[in-house]
């Protein structure tokens, strides 16, 4: 209905009980990222924080945009401090487009450059059935989890170089879909298309374009969108028969936006407990 307030997603990350992981301790940075500069949407909490800390073992100078989880963004800036790295926060809705400019703005007013794009800030809110689902959330949702990709690749293209890398965020929804995340999963599906055409559209230029499809993973999204009975049953019906961390996801990251996927573009890589999508190979 019009005038509708939705609930504040992703969550926090401070708030919760059993903190999600985002330091892999098997990861051990060879300096694949050394004087990269990438801009991180989402860079607060959950898969995000987890990408900041993995990509600042790799020599990443970052700008970690967040909405208004100061408190998750200032904890993340200390994270990849301590691991060395060097890092800006910018707080702002990657929902609208002259934010999205802006951003792109400040990453090159800071640090000159900006080699690789990574979009994961998202949101979810799950709904029974369609007709419970307002335009306003409709809206809401595609603007920060499709939109704002077109918006910040848009502003971000004109510095982009040959060897730059942009990474998307998708989601196991996008393949099996979700009984309750109708919206949701179209944007996730919205992204798989996005990633493989903007792959075609950059490759002459030498850009690539990838994709991370996370299953379910424990991250401050969860509880703050599902009752406490699903939350305890999350993951546990993966082949490997438990939730994942954001830690076991950011290396796929850093793959991606590394010189060790140079033959790597348009593809997207499913990281979601062992559950096969595409089985035919399409």
């Amino acid at each position: 209905m019009k005038g509708e307030q939705l609930p504040t997603r992703p969550g926090v990350q401070a708030d919760m009980e059993q903190q999600p992981q985002s330091d892999l301790a098997s990861h051990i940075g060879t300096h694949k990222l050394e004087d990269k500069v990438a801009l991180v949407t989402g860079g607060d909490s959950g898969i995000g924080r987890a990408v900041a800390v993995a990509f600042a073992k790799e020599g990443c100078k970052q700008v970690l945009n967040y909405l208004n989880e100061h408190e998750d963004a200032e904890h993340t800036e200390q994270l990849v401090r301590a691991k060395g790295g060097e890092c800006t926060l910018v707080a702002g809705d990657v929902g609208d487009s002259g934010f999205c400019s802006q951003l792109v703005k400040k990453t090159l007013d800071t640090y000159g450059r900006i080699d690789i794009l990574v979009n994961i800030a998202g949101e979810q809110h799950p709904q029974n059935d369609i007709t419970d689902i307002s335009d306003e959330q409709l809206e809401r949702t595609f603007r920060t989890n499709i939109y704002s990709m077109f918006y910040l690749v848009r502003a971000a293209f004109p510095h982009l170089k040959k060897g730059s890398a942009i990474i998307n965020t998708a989601s196991v929804t996008a393949y099996e879909g979700h009984p309750q995340l109708l919206d949701y999963s179209a944007t996730k599906g919205a992204i798989v298309s996005f990633t493989r055409a903007l792959s075609n559209s950059l490759a002459p230029k030498g850009i690539r374009v990838n994709a991370v499809a996370p299953g379910p993973i424990w991250t401050p999204l969860i509880p703050s969108t599902f009752s406490s009975e699903k939350v305890a049953d999350f993951g546990k019906d993966t082949p490997l028969g438990r939730v994942g961390q954001p830690e076991e996801v950011a290396p796929s990251y850093v793959f991606l936006a590394s010189a060790d996927a140079s033959y790597v573009t348009g593809q997207t890589i499913h990281v979601n407990g062992g559950r096969v999508v595409n089985g035919w190979g399409f």
